[in-house]
């Protein structure tokens, strides 16, 4: 097995695949210390203001002396990032992908010819007033009903939002439980309000768009006297049309898939997210969808990302995509680089650059052909960036709502979270596989024992067909499904 890796040319620093012992030789250097697995380890002597190169790109200065063979991290070095910045347009060629091998989906074909991969009831509140109604009436369904045969279970996602909020905080709550009640994986829903918030259900209704009526309805608690039974009779009135619905084959193409990492180290830019990338990759092949969130662990690498733009167009929505997002921190008096977290830096990674560089592995080889802000919807097809914060939860949200059936989350540390579409946990290592099988999918961490890129990216894909064919991921088997809506403004 091998115990070090040097990931591109030219860098200046090796990374442990093992944890390494001072005196061992790697990468033909000669060890001055411990090296933990994930951490860094210098390939030649760094002056102090010396740039750090990793992954062929800065990764962030010195600010001492590094000699051969020592450890690299929070001690020794920092990151170069600053404010916004003025980027060229400079469109490289991106080599292309050969298709991959088609494959079938079993999967519901919506009113609207959209494809969904569960089969779901949901009851979605408008306000946080009537989350516990909400659990209430789920409750109450699934006790009178039992195990709901011909769907996949009934649900509900609360939030406490919904009132108390103004401008753009309340059309951004607004228009992502919109996006929630026309999602394809539902089969039905039922949109709760309790009637006095500002999230008031006629207004909700008008801007809803087009939507199936007869797999939607609408109920106000203040209206009612007892919106529980009122609440299990709508859902009875749903399920009778959902229970009929049927898989049917697609190509593996209708699928729009999300790309997130949490809880990252210092092997999740060199097993698990370019596996992911390398899916991508695939899904672009043979025309799917792809999408790539976290702006802020684009900071640092998000001109790799601009020189992959298909046109100058989409280009300048990537500067104003991450420029954006710098000014967002910036009007509330922080630091574009408080980046990474304490488990990230525990594993291996010293500086936002690091783990952007890492994180944006998981965006492939191929074009970047959109980038979506709050409100735009996916058209697309192929590597997608979408707005929003790296918060697991609410990127995990962002990218449901904006059309994704499922999300691929890579980690190294490990999580058991889930969003309201199937989230397919991918651990950077097989000790945390081993440790934690009631939170992980599918381990990448053979790539670091010397298992192929090919042959994990074979497994990857049979396990997502797989799953958009029903299997349901540990998150789903553990009931674990949560929304978080990202709000920026005040609260009233």
């Amino acid at each position: 097995m091998k115990k070090s890796i040097i990931i591109s040319p030219g860098d200046s620093v090796g990374v442990a695949l093992a944890a390494l012992k001072k005196g061992e030789t790697a990468e033909g250097i000669t060890l001055t210390e411990d090296i933990e697995r994930g951490h860094k380890f210098a390939l030649r002597a760094i002056k102090t203001g010396e740039p750090v190169i990793k992954y062929g790109a800065v990764i962030g200065r010195a600010t001492a002396d590094i000699e051969p063979g020592s450890h690299i991290h929070t001690h020794n070095m920092k990151t170069c990032l600053e404010g916004t910045l003025e980027y060229t347009y400079r469109k490289k060629d991106t080599a292309p992908v050969p298709a991959g091998a088609p494959r079938t989906v079993e999967v519901y074909e919506r009113a609207n010819g959209e494809a969904g991969i569960r089969n779901e009831l949901w009851v979605i509140p408008t306000v946080g007033c009537v989350n516990a109604q909400a659990r209430a009436i789920v409750e109450a369904f699934r006790k009178k009903h039992g195990e709901l045969p011909g769907t996949d279970g009934c649900f509900t996602f609360t939030h406490p939002y919904g009132c108390s909020q103004i401008g753009e905080d309340h059309e951004r709550t607004k228009r992502l439980l919109q996006r929630m009640v026309k999602h394809p994986n539902c089969g039905g829903v039922l949109v709760l309000g309790l009637g006095c918030e500002n999230n008031r259900m006629d207004v909700f209704r008008e801007t809803l768009g087009e939507y199936d009526e007869s797999r939607t309805r609408f109920l106000v608690a203040q209206d009612v006297t007892d919106e529980i039974s009122e609440g299990v009779k709508l859902l009875e009135e749903l399920y009778e049309s959902a229970k009929n619905d049927r898989r049917v084959p697609r190509n593996i193409s209708c699928l729009k898939i999300g790309l997130k990492c949490g809880g990252s180290d210092g092997l999740s830019g060199i097993t698990a997210n370019p596996l992911v990338g390398r899916f991508s990759d695939y899904m672009a092949s043979v025309g799917g969808t792809t999408v790539l969130t976290e702006v802020p662990e684009m900071f640092g690498a998000e001109q790799l990302l601009m020189d992959r733009a298909k046109d100058e167009a989409t280009f300048g929505k990537i500067v104003d995509l991450i420029n954006g997002f710098k000014e967002y921190y910036q009007k509330h008096g922080q630091p574009v680089y408080e980046n990474p977290s304490p488990g990230n830096k525990a594993g291996g990674i010293t500086t936002l650059e690091d783990k952007s560089l890492g994180c944006t592995q998981k965006s492939g080889s191929g074009e970047v052909c959109g980038v979506l802000f709050d409100g735009d919807s996916l058209t697309a097809h192929g590597l997608n960036l979408l707005n929003g914060p790296g918060n697991d939860m609410v990127a995990v949200t962002n990218l449901g709502c904006a059309g994704c059936h499922l999300v691929l989350f890579t980690t190294g540390r490990g999580t058991p979270f889930g969003g309201f579409v199937p989230t397919v946990k991918i651990s950077t290592n097989s000790e945390l596989a081993k440790h934690k099988p009631n939170w992980i999918d599918f381990s990448a961490g053979g790539i670091a024992e010397g298992e192929s890129f090919d042959s994990k990216l074979d497994e990857l894909i049979e396990l997502v067909a797989a799953v958009a064919s029903g299997k349901q991921t540990v998150s789903e088997r553990y009931d674990s499904r949560d929304i978080a809506l990202f709000k920026t403004g005040v609260t009233l």
